[in-house]
C-alpha cells in the first residue's frame, strides 16, 4: 500500500478531479461517510455519544461537516465548532457547511482565544467524544498561539479524540512533531497512509489507525511520481509466498548457512537457527566455532551444525572463512552472537568480499564493518541484507542512535543507495530500502520484542526467506512483516513484558498462515468481484 507525501497527496486529489472526473465535492462525501463508518466500527454506543465536532476552514474541516451532518442524520447529538466565521469558509467545505446549518445543526463560531474558552466550557459540559477536522495534511509550520491553546485544552479534557486524515499540530511528512498536537484514539486518514501516522514519535499521537478509501482510484495512487514509501499489508504479504507444489522436496526451498555464535552466546546461533527452519528453509546448517558445537546442536534436532576453527577466546578463528566458502548453501547469514575480534573481522570482511550466494549481516557482522563501511558493498550481482537496529546504523553511518531515529527512513534511504545493499532498519516501524531508492515501512511488532535474542530471530528469517525467494527486496519484507507479527501473536498468548525470543519462533507459523490466508481471501473477493 503506497504511503503519500502531502503533496503527493494533492497530486492524487488534482488527478482525481481533473483526469478522471469525480468532482471535489463527491470526495469530501465519501471521506465524511468513511469517517463516520470507522467512528462506528471502533467506537463503542456512538449512538449515544455527544459529539463535538472541531472545524477548521480548509477542506479537513469540509470533511468534518460532512461528519457531522451525517451522524445528525443518524440522530447523534452533535455541535461543530467552526474556528472563523462561517460565512469565510468557501468551496466545498463552505457547500457542507451550509448543509448543516439548513438542516439546523448546531454550530458554533469560535474567532479568538475568549470564544475558544467558552467553547470549551461547552463541550467539558455537553460532549464526551470530540472529532479533531481542524487542520489536514497541509499544515507545515507549528501552530500558533491560539490554537496552541487549543490542542492543549483538547488534550487536558480527557475526551476520546478521533482525527480526520491525522491529528491536527503533525506535519503529514515528518515522523518528528513540529510541535504540540492533537492526541488522537483513532485517526482516520484519507486515501493513503501519511509518514507522520507510521513512524515514531509522531505515530503515537495518531492511535489506532484506519485507512479509509474514499474513491481516489488505486491507479492514481500508484502512479503519483516521486519517491516510493509501501506499508506492508498482509495482503500483499501474502502473496509473494508461493504455495507448495505437492511434489516438492526440502531441496526445493533452499539451503541456509547461519554463522554464529561463541562461546557464552550460543543462544544466539540457537535461536537464528529456530527462526529459519520455522520460516521454511528446507535444509538449515549452523556453523559454530567448534568448541561451541555441543551447545548448538541441542537447540534442535533439526538443523545440521558445521564446526569451524576456534580462537582461543572461543571466537571464529581467520581460517574459518575457506570452511565457509566452501560449503554449498543457496544463502548465508553471519553475525549473532560472533564477538568482534580481529579473526571475526577478517572472517566478515572475507565472506562479504568472496561469496557466491546472497548475504545476510547481523550484529557482531555490522560491528566489525563499522571503521570502515565501504567494505559493505560486496561483489557487484551478489545481493547483501543488513538488519541494523538503531545503534548499530548510528556506528556505520558515523552518528548517533538519535539522528538515526529522527530520520530513519532517509537514513536508511542514503545508506542502501551509497552502498548499493538493502537494508533493513530494525525499531519500532521498521523501515526496508532497496540499493534503487524503494521503500517499506511495517507496522507489525511491539514493544514486548525488546528483548536479546529478537534481532537473531529474525536473522535466521531473513535468510530463509532469502534462499526461498531468490529475491532480496521480496524476502525483506516477508521477513520483517511475518517477523512482526509473530510478535503480536507471541505478546497476546504472553503479554509484552513476559515475552521472550523463543515465543516468535513458536509464533512464525502461524504468522505465515494468517498472511497467506489473508492473501487468499483477497484474491477470492476481487474474483468474485469481476465475475459479478
Amino acid at each position: 500500500m503506497r504511503v503519500l507525501t502531502a503533496e503527493q497527496m494533492r497530486e492524487a486529489d488534482r488527478r482525481t478531479i481533473e483526469e478522471v472526473g469525480i468532482p471535489s465535492v463527491a470526495l469530501m462525501e465519501n471521506a465524511g461517510h468513511q469517517i463516520v463508518s470507522a467512528m462506528h466500527a471502533t467506537i463503542d454506543d456512538l449512538e449515544s455519544r455527544r459529539v463535538g465536532v472541531l472545524c477548521g476552514r480548509g477542506n479537513n474541516g469540509g470533511d468534518g461537516f460532512v461528519a457531522a451532518r451525517l451522524l445528525w442524520q443518524q440522530g447523534v447529538a452533535v455541535r461543530v465548532f467552526v474556528f472563523g466565521r462561517a460565512d469565510d469558509v468557501a468551496g466545498d467545505a463552505g457547500t457542507n457547511l451550509a448543509v448543516a446549518q439548513s438542516l439546523g445543526l448546531t454550530i458554533v463560531e469560535v474567532l479568538d482565544r475568549d470564544g475558544w474558552d467558552a467553547a470549551r466550557a461547552t463541550i467539558a459540559d455537553d460532549c464526551d467524544l470530540l472529532v479533531d477536522a481542524i487542520f489536514g495534511t497541509g499544515l507545515n509550520k507549528p501552530l500558533d498561539d491560539l490554537f496552541t491553546v487549543v490542542v492543549g485544552d483538547v488534550n487536558g479534557l480527557d475526551l476520546p479524540v478521533v482525527a480526520v486524515d491525522l491529528p491536527s499540530g503533525l506535519s503529514a511528512d515528518r515522523a518528528d512533531p513540529i510541535g504540540e498536537a492533537v492526541e488522537a484514539d483513532v485517526t482516520v486518514t484519507l486515501a493513503a497512509p501519511k509518514v507522520a501516522l507510521l513512524l515514531p514519535p509522531a505515530e503515537s499521537w495518531a492511535g489506532d489507525l484506519v485507512i479509509a478509501d474514499i474513491g481516489i482510484p488505486a491507479s492514481v495512487i500508484d502512479d503519483v511520481a516521486g519517491d516510493r514509501l509501501e506499508l506492508l499489508t498482509p495482503e500483499e504479504v501474502g502473496l509473494l509466498i508461493p504455495p507448495r507444489p505437492t511434489d516438492a522436496h526440502k531441496g526445493d526451498f533452499g539451503h541456509v548457512l547461519l554463522v554464529a555464535g561463541s562461546v557464552g552466546k550460543t543462544g544466539a546461533a540457537q535461536l537464528a537457527g529456530l527462526g529459519a527452519l520455522r520460516s521454511g528453509a528446507g535444509i538449515v546448517t549452523v556453523a559454530t566455532p567448534r568448541g561451541c558445537l555441543a551447545a548448538v546442536s541441542s537447540g534442535a534436532p533439526e538443523y545440521m551444525t558445521l564446526p569451524l576453527a576456534e580462537s582461543d577466546e572461543g571466537t571464529l578463528a581467520a581460517d574459518a572463512l575457506e570452511t565457509i566458502l566452501e560449503f554449498g548453501c543457496d544463502a548465508i547469514a553471519v553475525g549473532p552472537g560472533l564477538g568482534t575480534s580481529s579473526d571475526v573481522r577478517k572472517v566478515v570482511h572475507g565472506l562479504v568480499e568472496r561469496t557466491t550466494v546472497p548475504l545476510v549481516l547481523d550484529a557482531d557482522a555490522l560491528n566489525v564493518c563499522a571503521d570502515d563501511p565501504t567494505r559493505l558493498a560486496g561483489r557487484d550481482g551478489i545481493p547483501i541484507v543488513i538488519t541494523p537496529h538503531p545503534g548499530e546504523m548510528a556506528r556505520l553511518c558515523g552518528t548517533t542512535s538519535a539522528q538515526v531515529q529522527s530520520d530513519r527512513l532517509q537514513t536508511a534511504r542514503r545508506f542502501a543507495a551509497d552502498h548499493r545493499l538493502f537494508v533493513i532498519l530494525k525499531g519500532s516501524g521498521t523501515v526496508i530500502a532497496d540499493p534503487d531508492g524503494a521503500m517499506w515501512v511495517n507496522l507489525t511488532g511491539n514493544a514486548g520484542m525488546s528483548t536479546g535474542g529478537v534481532g537473531d530471530v529474525l536473522t535466521g528469517v531473513t535468510a530463509a526467506w532469502l534462499a526461498q525467494l531468490g529475491r532480496p527486496g521480496d524476502a525483506c519484507q516477508v521477513a520483517v512483516f511475518l517477523h512482526g507479527l509473530a510478535g503480536d501473536l507471541a505478546s497476546d498468548q504472553h503479554g509484552e513484558v513476559a515475552l521472550i525470543a523463543s515465543d516468535l519462533v513458536n509464533c512464525l507459523g502461524q504468522a505465515v498462515k494468517e498472511v497467506t490466508d489473508a492473501s487468499s481471501s483477497s484474491s477470492s473477493s476481487a474474483s468474485d468481484d469481476s465475475a459479478e
